[in-house]
């Protein structure tokens, strides 16, 4: 109706610069929180990107101990590199790729793994390491 009587709307992006205020219609998503890179540009690529590829390398030799036959070392390397991954997220003011949602997410979700990760790691049969008594009364209930 402000068009037929010859009122101009101003864009959208004026109303944008103009408030500070969260617009009430989301258009695109926000970048997380530490999202930037983790040093500056003048920094080639892999450099910039060094918390996410500490843990990626972390993460592959563990793979890699598994697949060579040592289960419960590889599962003890992956649940650090997770632990690892979620105390970076918390430390750096920037990590790059390795933040994928809001700081706490971040930290809870990495923590969350690497810690359920390194105690599956740790009752791995044959000789476990950490013995939870009602964790054999479970498995047996689960299977039968």
């Amino acid at each position: 109706m402000r068009a037929e009587r010859g009122e101009e709307r101003p864009a959208p992006a004026a109303d944008a610069a103009r408030s500070r205020r969260f617009p009430s219609v989301t258009r695109d998503t926000a970048r997380p929180e530490g999202s930037g890179r983790a040093v500056p540009g003048a920094v080639s690529t892999p450099a910039r990107q060094w918390p996410m590829l500490s843990v990626l390398t972390a993460t592959a030799a563990g793979l890699l101990a598994t697949a060579m036959g040592h289960p419960r070392i590889g599962c003890l390397v992956i649940g650090v590199a997770l632990i690892a991954a979620s105390v970076l997220r918390r430390v750096l003011p920037s990590v790059g790729m390795l933040a994928v949602r809001s700081r706490f997410t971040d930290m809870v979700t990495y923590g969350l793994l690497g810690v359920a990760i390194t105690l599956l790691a740790l009752v791995i049969e044959p000789k476990p390491l950490l013995n939870i008594p009602f964790l054999e009364t479970a498995v047996r209930f689960t299977v039968r």
